[in-house]
């Protein structure tokens, strides 16, 4: 992760600084969702990956007093979801204490396993430690497909295997898939497999190019916008809860069809670009990032509280506010609720407030 985030040459232009909150007008901004980073170890090497995950844990992963005081200083001002990744989390030798701390302090804590490790052992643990749920990511609806993501043969069967034996177990799975010119096509049918595992949600993620993911895997603009509409529409009509992440014009799209069509069913109005306003990412060595795709440093945990971070980073405030948006997504009528994607911006042009590089809608 650390490795992947150091984008050589990549620098956000000057843009001035606006004036900021004081200290004591930011006791409300409080986190819904903080993913943490338990480690950058994996058994598999993804070619989207974000983390540039690899077998070895980082020398200064966080051991495990410090995430117990990070947890305690998260629970002290909020009480966001936690989200326990990687790497590969089942790969961290106090995952399941770490994970039934959180519990114990009031945080709701879900883990995104990669789902080739997860036996009845791995289930009969986390039901112990209170894990409120996982993900396990299928990106093709076939082991050719998946396999080819995940360049380990027999990837896609130990995911499904992972998912049956999780749900069998009494532990609710998402699915995600990361949309890719790869998996466009198959879209459909990785919903159907979703639904045949009994999956309690899909998530399909938009691909920012960073770590290992490559702006050539791209789907186009278009692309993306048929892609939004189709999930639109299935989000409506499916019967588990249907959901984009890293797509934030997503919310635009429903929108739209909700003033253009009389909606044939319900669906959760989603939510916008959370970077750094109510969603941030914290590394396995205690880096602070408003998400883990957008790798500029807010803090380290090591150095002063999360909860101080979040509040105070200028980085974060800037991120809050829709009026530096730049070029289109400035004008755009959608921005406050959208905001465009900050890391697919950053990624492409270099500048995080730049306008969202891959979105159709002119304003």
């Amino acid at each position: 992760m650390n490795q992947g985030l150091n984008t050589p040459g990549k620098k956000t232009p000057d843009i001035g600084t606006p004036a900021l909150m004081k200290t004591s007008d930011l006791k409300d901004f409080k986190p819904r969702v903080v993913v943490w980073e338990s480690t950058r170890a994996c058994n598999l090497a993804c070619v989207h990956c974000r983390a540039e995950a690899c077998h070895q844990a980082h020398p200064d992963e966080l051991e495990t007093g410090a995430v117990m005081g990070f947890i305690d200083d998260l629970a002290s001002f909020c009480k966001p979801l936690l989200i326990i990744s990687g790497g590969e989390p089942l790969l961290r030798k106090d995952v399941f204490e770490v994970a039934a701390y959180a519990n114990q302090r009031g945080l709701p804590a879900v883990m995104s396993p990669n789902g080739t490790l997860v036996e009845e052992e791995t289930v009969r643990r986390m039901r112990e430690a209170g894990l409120r749920g996982i993900s396990i990511s299928l990106d093709g609806s076939t082991s050719e497909r998946h396999d080819r993501f995940r360049k380990a043969p027999g990837a896609f069967e130990a995911a499904v295997k992972g998912i049956k034996k999780a749900v069998a177990g009494g532990i609710p799975c998402q699915v995600n898939t990361t949309l890719t010119r790869a998996n466009l096509d198959d879209l459909p049918f990785i919903l159907d497999l979703a639904l045949s595992l009994k999956a309690f949600a899909w998530d399909v993620f938009m691909l920012v190019p960073t770590g290992r993911g490559r702006v050539e895997d791209e789907v186009t603009p278009s692309e993306y916008e048929e892609a939004l509409i189709w999930l639109r529409d299935q989000a409506v009509s499916a019967p588990i809860p249907v959901k984009v992440t890293c797509g934030p014009h997503f919310t635009r799209v429903v929108d739209q069809r909700k003033e253009t069509e009389a909606a044939s069913g319900s669906i959760h109005d989603p939510r916008g670009c959370m970077a750094g306003n109510g969603f941030c990412f914290v590394s396995h060595i205690g880096e602070v990032f408003p998400c883990g795709y957008l790798p500029l440093l807010a803090g380290k945990i090591t150095e002063q509280p999360f909860s101080r971070i979040y509040r105070e980073s200028e980085l974060l405030a800037l991120l809050r506010d829709p009026s530096l948006l730049k070029g289109k997504c400035g004008r755009c009528g959608y921005r406050r609720k959208c905001m465009g994607c900050r890391a697919r911006a950053f990624a492409v042009t270099g500048d995080y407030l730049e306008e969202e590089p891959f979105c159709v809608y002119q304003p």
